[in-house]
């Protein structure tokens, strides 16, 4: 977990941001901030109360979003014809 020691804290605060997010898949994240999912669960546990990291380790378990693999759609973000 060395690697989570390494991080500023605006780093942090943007991982939890998107491991909260339910259509980011924690494959996001490891390719922008080169964190396994083991890692960001880690992450969310030292930084979050423990009420708050239980309630968000419920919504996110077996979560499809949250795995590319599980995943039944292609696009992850749906897109309006009326933005750019």
């Amino acid at each position: 977990m060395s690697k989570i020691s390494e991080l500023d804290s605006e780093i942090i605060d943007r991982v939890i941001e998107m491991a909260w997010e339910d259509r980011t898949p924690f494959a996001a994240i490891e390719l922008q901030y080169g964190l396994s999912e083991k890692e960001v669960i880690a992450l969310m546990r030292r930084e979050m109360k423990s009420s708050s990291f239980k309630m968000w380790r419920k919504r996110v378990s077996g979560r499809k979003t949250k795995h590319l693999r599980q995943r039944n759609f292609l696009v992850g973000r749906f897109k309006s014809a009326n933005q750019n």
